[in-house]
């Protein structure tokens, strides 16, 4: 009997489920042929953080993270199987756009695939949610963000940066050291796992300066344009749901959303907003 690619790229990613550094190199491996390799850089640095912080280890890791950085992994190697001959058709949507992205690579390709993923990932697994603590709630909800409106710079600039527009290829290509800025995230999510022992007020006390300008002067003032771009993009309207009156709500009580506003910083904040309003 024949295996797909469907089921042979679900057996890549069990083979790797507790082996966070064979995860990896899975992830990797994906882009060392075909001129690709430009684009790994923002997945592989942010599984260097989560390595780091430990949340796909098997024992003591994250079930959220871990799922959801499987089903990038599964839906990307299904793609570069589909691409190199072996039978069948894209199982999902998100599998549809890395076969997209490999037949013709370009950064709007990149992130149609990649952002459809995690979307997905999030999605089927919020489930998960509830077995984390607060703040890793918190830091889900702030990943999404940031992935969410790098696309956007790229393929809708004038929504992602106003008057400066111009620079929204520059900063969102995720070839170029700019869009680390939004994807990396390492100056936005700690280096350990769990957080039970740090409060959320220390937390955003400790962000580092120009993350906060970017967050609450950029990114929170327009997060129902973002997941309403983002929910068509990518053909899926569940994220629509995920935010309420102009918060997220994917995994962050709406209850707690005082959290997406500060008094730090309120000119630099105020100032960025004013440059990057949409018109």
């Amino acid at each position: 009997m024949t295996i797909g690619a469907a089921e042979r790229a679900s057996e890549l990613v069990a083979a790797v489920r507790d082996d966070p550094a064979q995860r990896l190199r899975l992830a990797a491996a994906f882009y060392e042929e075909r001129g690709i390799r430009s684009y790994r850089r923002a997945e592989v640095a942010f599984m260097k953080w989560q390595i780091r912080c430990g949340v796909l280890r098997a024992d003591g890791g994250s079930p959220w993270w871990r799922a959801v950085n499987a089903s990038l992994l599964r839906d990307a190697a299904e793609a570069d199987l589909l691409f190199h001959g072996d039978p069948g058709s894209p199982s999902n949507r998100s599998v549809g756009f890395w076969l997209a992205f490999l037949r013709e690579p370009a950064p709007e390709r990149w992130y149609r695939a990649h952002n459809s993923s995690i979307v997905g990932g999030y999605l089927r697994h919020r489930d998960l949610v509830a077995g984390e603590g607060p703040l890793e709630r918190f830091f889900m909800d702030v990943a999404l963000l940031r992935v969410l409106y790098a696309h956007c710079l790229l393929v809708r600039p004038k929504l992602a940066l106003g008057k400066l527009a111009v620079l929204g290829r520059l900063l969102g290509d995720p070839r170029r050291r700019g869009a680390d800025l939004f994807l990396s995230l390492k100056d936005v999510l700690p280096d350990v796992y769990p957080l039970e022992k740090i409060g959320i007020d220390e937390v955003l006390a400790d962000e580092n300066y120009l993350s906060r300008i970017v967050d609450y002067g950029v990114i929170v003032p327009r997060i129902p344009q973002l997941c309403a771009h983002a929910a068509d993009d990518l053909g899926e309207p569940g994220l629509a749901g995920l935010c309420r009156d102009g918060f997220p709500v994917y995994a962050w009580p709406y209850e707690e959303r005082q959290v997406w506003r500060t008094d730090k910083s309120p000119f630099a904040i105020g100032l960025a907003h004013a440059l990057t309003r949409s018109q």
